[in-house]
């Protein structure tokens, strides 16, 4: 295969100026060669000019369908990087996107997520990282040149001539602003050099604080951060679109300090010579060191992407930014962000209704079976999701689209998640996407310590406001109260059944064999509606201890055997064991307090040793194995999961895969002899 066969044939996804730079990035490289361009106007003046040789294509659908491009350059606003990666991804294309990445460190995996599934390139066209005046700065760094690095200091700002209201960098909802914009930049240098201090690749803050001027339209026109890490460097960065910094990279440490000016440019965007400041005490202690270069700037980034597409690889070799840096660097921008309050009206429901792919969400997905559960108007998926770690509606829109597009319609809220924010973040998501009467929504009240009958009904009417609807299907005391009579709380539960706002099956979570038999008792008595659900700890580990005060595991012989005779539906919370079923426990691991004190026994571990034992055969992961005896109990037992990524949640799914038989789970529960698990059951 000649040389110029093996080139990768670009396609611009967006003809804007940044667009222009990468196209002359594009002639100068060795891997590349300009195919075509993607344009929604392409008959606007001067795309011939600006983009010699290229193919001027109607629309952005019509360069990925395009035969004839094999990478896609992305350079369209912030707000629609998602959206063109995923769909390029699906269309087989490998993808260089403009930083940010994405909006969030949330969409930035979700297009991660894609690549991976495809098999496709994606890389965050960060250019300075790719330039040699990098990769000299990071060796200066790890010679110990100014001796121990203690503080960084990073700008990249500019002064726009006025407020433009019509510009992008000044448009809310197209994601303007200074942070996403520039402040990536100095971020992105600070975890580069905080990693190359300690002989890592990059860095991870472990506290972040910042602040913004917000202008008229609400984004930020000026911003600076604190960011500190592990080994106590310091970094200040800051950046704006309003205001002109020196834009001067500072690396201060023990024996002396680096200087470079301009230091995103390198020598220039066409080339030439930069120079690197160093600085120490003492008549000789300045040193200049002067970086030549002759190839175009963003050539760099070209060629990186073309060598790593070539090779087969998925993601930008370092220096470049790979997926976990680029997912380092945007966590540090969405703490910066939440820092000031900085939300953009199109991450917010009224303007963001369709999924991260660009599509309405569709329907009618089968990955995750539904079975009928008894008191329930609908059928429930066999999992239910459970999404307490996300603060915005953005983030938690994408997992809670991709469990219901697998098929998943069973949602796990309480009063006390998030203190709040998890039923009005499922409120939103229902009413936005028009799914309420398609799901399953469990509600809880009555936590401790406010575990009392006449809170019942004060705290399910706020989550009902929350949650923006009448009722909740499924409805469970978050704790019991054993100093409260049972038939108390039977009249407060079934009093909100017969107000309509419980419709489907109430009970308790967290409640021992011996109240919720008085309680069922009671109501049999007396014509009430008797519980009819529980959610109790249920996995194949048995929790030892409790995990928090209150919690009850239902994984003992003589609960397994009443949830068999009951026929009880149990809501399993930490299914799979809160990690026992990982590299993170073992007989010789005891670091983590937890899961020593919470699941290690012997007899937990023979459970441990035989779940490996049988995902090695189907080709699983324990966790699976764990996960699919919950599903296989012989009573309703519907596994919670909490997945904070989609691919945290496609590998929960593997658990469907497994069909576990009686023998199976005897074998696995006691080791037992005679097991046929088969995959794909």
């Amino acid at each position: 295969m000649n040389s110029e066969s093996r080139k990768i044939r670009w396609g611009i996804l967006g003809p804007g100026n940044i667009a222009k730079a990468f196209a002359g990035g594009v002639a100068h490289s060795r891997t590349g060669t300009l195919a075509a361009i993607g344009a929604r106007n392409p008959g606007k003046a001067g795309l011939a000019e600006n983009f010699p040789g290229a193919r001027i294509l109607d629309g952005y659908d019509a360069l990925l369908s395009d035969p004839e491009s094999d990478a896609i350059y992305i350079s369209t606003p912030h707000p629609t990087h998602a959206e063109w990666a995923i769909k390029a991804a699906e269309a087989g294309k490998h993808v260089l996107c403009e930083k940010p990445m994405g909006l969030t460190a949330f969409e930035a995996d979700a297009m991660i997520h894609a690549a991976r599934k495809a098999g496709t390139f994606l890389g965050e066209a960060f250019m300075y990282r790719l330039h040699p005046q990098t990769l000299k700065l990071v060796e200066l760094v790890k010679s110990g040149a100014i001796g121990d690095i203690r503080m960084i200091k990073s700008s990249f700002g500019f002064a726009m001539p006025g407020f433009m209201p019509e510009h992008r960098l000044y448009a809310n909802d197209l994601a303007g602003g200074g942070i996403l914009d520039v402040g990536g930049y100095p971020v992105s240098m600070a975890r580069l050099i905080a990693g190359a201090a300690v002989g890592k690749p990059f860095a991870e803050p472990d506290k972040v604080v910042g602040t913004a001027h917000l202008g008229q339209s609400g984004v930020d026109e000026w911003a600076s951060a604190l960011l500190h890490f592990p080994d106590g460097i310091v970094a200040e960065v800051s950046c704006s679109i309003s205001l002109a910094q020196d834009n001067v990279l500072r690396i201060i440490g023990t024996k002396g300090r680096i200087e470079v000016a301009d230091f995103w440019y390198a020598g220039g965007k066409e080339g030439g010579t930069g120079e690197i400041r160093i600085i120490r005490p003492g008549p000789d202690g300045n040193q200049v060191i002067e970086v030549k270069e002759d190839r175009w700037l963003y050539a760099f980034e070209v060629d990186a992407a073309g060598e790593a597409i070539l090779a087969g690889k998925q993601e930008l070799a370092w220096p470049g930014m790979g997926w976990a840096d680029s997912l380092g660097n945007l966590r540090v921008l969405d703490k910066w962000r939440a820092a000031v309050g900085l939300e953009y009206e199109i991450e917010k429901p009224a303007k963001r209704f369709n999924t991260i792919s660009g599509r309405p969400l569709r329907s009618g997905g089968t990955a995750i079976r539904k079975r009928e559960i008894p008191g329930l108007r609908r059928p429930a998926s066999c999992l239910a999701l459970g999404f307490e770690d996300f603060r915005t509606f953005s983030s938690g829109a994408i997992l809670l689209d991709g469990f219901f597009e697998a098929g998943g319609n069973l949602f796990d809220t309480g009063y006390v998640y998030g203190a709040g924010y998890t039923e009005a973040l499922l409120g939103n998501w229902l009413q936005n996407r028009g799914v309420r009467e398609q799901s399953v929504v469990i509600g809880k009240g009555a936590h401790s310590p406010l575990c009392y009958p006449d809170v019942i009904g004060k705290q399910l009417a706020q989550s009902l406001d929350r949650l923006q609807s009448d009722y909740v299907d499924i409805y469970f005391m978050h704790r019991d109260n054993p100093d409260v009579p049972v038939d108390e709380f039977v009249d407060a539960m079934d009093q909100e059944a017969r107000a309509g706002r419980i419709r489907g099956p109430f009970g308790g979570s967290n409640w021992t064999r011996e109240r919720m038999d008085a309680a069922i008792a009671y109501a049999e008595r007396t014509g009430k509606q008797k519980p009819g659900a529980l959610s109790n700890n249920f996995s194949l580990a048995e929790m030892l201890d409790p995990i928090w005060a209150g919690c009850v595991t239902s994984s003992s012989d003589e609960w397994k055997a009443w949830l068999i005779a009951r026929q009880m539906p149990n809501f399993a919370w930490s299914s799979q064991g809160r990690g026992f079923f990982t590299d993170r426990a073992g007989r010789d691991k005891r670091d983590n307090e937890e899961l020593v004190r919470v699941w290690y026994s012997d007899r937990n571990f023979g459970r441990r040793d035989r779940a490996i034992e049988l995902a090695d055969r189907l080709g699983k992961s324990p966790i699976h194995v764990a996960l699919a005896y919950v599903l296989a109990q012989p009573f309703p037992s519907v596994p919670l999961i909490g997945p904070r990524t989609l691919g945290e949640l496609e590998d929960s799914l593997q658990a469907l895969d497994i069909s576990l038989s009686p023998d199976d789970l005897e074998w696995l529960d006691s080791g037992s002899e005679r097991r046929r698990a088969q995959s794909g059951g």
